[in-house]
């Protein structure tokens, strides 16, 4: 009796001691899902999350071989006052807003119209208009820039035959940006396509058959039901479109370097020019930040005016 008495009475101590807090639990019970995902987490932080914390302290700093000087918010107002800088945005702006709703529209139509082939020749047309996207975009541009060639171009071959040109296609401030985006008009956005064809397919069919009984003409269907239900689609597109022609590098870089007299500067190659050319790392941080700045906004505002709860 004495012995299960004290049995019952040390028996709530070593529970106590033992008990294991929940999180810990279901970190160990969960332990091999963290184990598979540790390597990508790693290599993450390593190279995005570490480098973007690096770049927003270095914004408040004047990069210096012997030492970075802390020079507060020097950076971000020079950016905010440099007339380069302001061209670059103007620039980047001016390509956005031209590019950006005719790529959308480009995709829907170009959608819209391969939805009601067969499926073979959708096959067909999805592989042709992807294809090219997935080549070097240093390749496309550098085959356009043969193309605009003022010499030996095929664009002032062409015109040469009817009696024009040649004219300065990229060494014109008048017609560079203009050439520039004249690439990207011609080239089809093939992602956006098969994005566009997905959503298309998950639209019930019923609701187009709703509409045969209404008497709706092809035009009323896609404009009534189609456009609607792909609006979270076009959301999407819509956004990651515009963070894109804000980060338009490449082109610039491969065709003009920013020239001439800075017409084909954009932020994201000043931003480049001004660390790896002029070694100037905080304020290349304080130009990058602002950009990011920029998109954050764009992209919120057009989640808060676009997003729509439709759901099929």
């Amino acid at each position: 009796m004495v012995d299960g008495s004290a049995r019952i009475s040390q028996d709530p101590e070593p529970r106590k001691n033992n008990r294991v807090h929940p999180v810990l639990k279901l970190l160990y019970k969960k332990r091999w899902a963290y184990y598979f995902i540790a390597p990508a987490t790693i290599l993450f932080c390593i190279f995005t999350v570490i480098p973007v914390i690096r770049s927003f302290i270095l914004a408040f700093q004047e990069f210096r071989l012997m030492g970075n000087v802390w020079v507060g918010l020097e950076n971000f107002k020079y950016v905010l006052t440099d007339p380069v800088f302001h061209r670059a945005m103007r620039n980047t702006a001016f390509y956005t807003v031209v590019m950006v709703p005719q790529g959308v529209l480009k995709a829907l139509i170009l959608a819209s119209i391969l939805r009601n082939l067969p499926e073979a020749v959708q096959t067909f047309f999805r592989g042709a208009y992807y294809l090219p996207g997935v080549a070097s975009a240093v390749v496309i541009s550098m085959v356009w820039k043969w193309i605009y060639d003022p010499n030996f171009g095929l664009f002032n071959f062409i015109l040469g035959t009817f009696g024009f040109g040649p004219y300065p296609w990229l060494t014109s401030p008048k017609t560079s940006l203009t050439s520039i985006m004249l690439m990207g008009i011609l080239t089809a956005p093939g992602y956006y396509i098969i994005l566009y064809l997905a959503a298309m397919k998950k639209i019930p069919r019923e609701l187009y058959e709703v509409a045969d009984i209404d008497g709706a003409t092809p035009f009323a269907k896609w404009w009534n039901v189609t456009l609607p239900l792909l609006k979270p689609t076009t959301l999407y597109i819509t956004i990651t479109s515009i963070i894109g022609s804000f980060q338009i590098f490449t082109s610039a870089y491969v065709m003009t370097q920013g020239g001439p007299g800075y017409s084909t500067m954009t932020v994201v190659y000043l931003i480049y020019n001004t660390a790896f050319r002029d070694f100037e790392f905080g304020l290349a941080s304080a130009q990058a930040i602002v950009l990011a700045a920029i998109i954050v906004f764009i992209s919120v505002y057009n989640f808060r005016v676009f997003s729509t709860d439709v759901q099929y």
